[in-house]
């Protein structure tokens, strides 16, 4: 596997995370589009600002070697990635439609 199809396979995996927690919590869902958005920005940036640790694609196929347990720590992070954006941005959201009352 190359660097490349790992960050795709890690996108992917928070697409789906995003789109499984909209789909079973409905208070959470922006639609199919939405989820998918919000799926691929989440894992990304949960990605790239916990991936300097040493599980991001270039150390997990260091010297030609695959290094499964940091592909796993790799899929999980990715996996909280897509559903903790989908909630973070679900509660921006409430936050900037909030009804004031009179």
């Amino acid at each position: 596997m190359t660097e490349t199809l790992l960050s795709l396979i890690s996108i992917l995996i928070g697409i789906i995370s995003a789109n499984l927690l909209g789909y079973f919590k409905k208070k959470y869902s922006f639609g199919l589009i939405g989820n998918t958005l919000i799926g691929v920005f989440g894992s990304i940036l949960l990605l790239k600002s916990f991936g300097r640790l040493g599980f991001d694609p270039w150390s997990i196929m260091q010297n030609e070697t695959f290094h499964s347990l940091l592909f796993i720590i790799n899929c999980i992070v990715s996996f909280l990635g897509g559903a903790l954006g989908l909630i973070f941005i679900k509660m921006i959201y409430n936050k900037m439609n909030k009804k004031t009352a009179k």
